[in-house]
């Protein structure tokens, strides 16, 4: 029933779909008063403007993002790269491709990054791995395997196994994803506290181990949701700064770049996510 569901709203247009999600986004800032706090306290941490009418839009956005899922894991490709009208930094890629590297592909939970995503793997010649935490539901897991696994989509899990994947991957010049905001759990892998926005939060150590590893270029992107349902717009940056190798210092110059992005399109980062958690059996530490 889930995968019927899934396959029915990956059929409305795009512009239904982002009108429910403004409908909706007010039922979220409505109904939903733990999740409007959150998006109000992190906006305020970003000092980032975090008035009604801020949060609201977040909410807003946020809804869209979650209506896109279907889309991004039912429609076919054509019709999904049908939906960028706008790319921006594709030069970048061209140049890894004409010097056969590998390319990690870094976005925070910014935007529409499964469409994006999906959108980079069609266009690129070899298989785009992306790695991602499964989700305790079952079905959803199913689902998102089965929308993700197809073409030249694979997955790779947040675990041991999941990074191995990755790193073999690279080294064979094809292309990985990795959204470097996400909180590490310490069974999955190494972090540090590094300021985010100011204030300290646990910060993967995977993303700058990967960018330097031989012959991978890193880069940036985010798949820009544009207003009244009109599509997106795909922007594509190298890394800005410089990583040494050391864990903390990579791990700042990652969080930079994420806040780079955000300050761009601030209303559409899920700012609902909880960026500052502090994971069980992790060390706090002292702001």
């Amino acid at each position: 029933m889930l995968i019927l569901l899934f396959k029915f709203i990956s059929r409305i247009p795009l512009p239904i779909l982002h009108f429910w999600g403004n409908i909706l986004g007010y039922v979220m800032y409505y109904a939903v008063p733990r999740e409007r706090n959150k998006i109000a306290e992190n906006l305020q941490i970003a000092q980032l403007p975090h008035d009604k009418k801020s949060v609201l839009h977040v909410c807003q956005e946020t809804i869209k993002g979650g209506l896109e899922l279907p889309v991004a894991f039912f429609r076919q490709p054509e019709e999904i790269s049908a939906l960028f009208h706008e790319v921006y930094g594709w030069e970048h890629i061209q140049a890894a491709l004409s010097q056969n590297q590998g390319l990690l592909l870094l976005t925070p939970h910014l935007g529409s990054y499964d469409l994006a995503g999906r959108y980079l793997s069609e266009r690129l010649p070899f298989p785009l791995t992306a790695m991602y935490k499964p989700p305790q539901i079952k079905a959803f897991n199913e689902i998102m395997q089965l929308g993700r696994v197809r073409g030249k989509g694979k997955t790779a899990p947040t675990n041991l196994q999941g990074v191995k994947q990755i790193i073999k991957a690279l080294r064979a010049g094809e292309a990985t994803i990795v959204l470097p905001d996400h909180v590490p759990d310490p069974a999955e892998g190494d972090g540090v506290w590094a300021h985010f926005f100011g204030k300290p939060a646990l910060t993967m150590t995977l993303a700058s181990k990967l960018a330097q590893i031989n012959h991978v270029r890193t880069l940036f992107f985010v798949g820009e949701r544009l207003t009244n349902g009109r599509g997106f717009a795909l922007h594509i940056a190298p890394l800005s700064g410089s990583l040494n190798g050391n864990k903390q210092h990579d791990a700042q110059i990652i969080n930079n770049n994420i806040e780079q992005w955000i300050r761009r399109f601030p209303e559409q980062y899920l700012f609902a996510y909880n960026r500052f958690k502090n994971p069980t059996g992790v060390p706090p530490t002292v702001e």
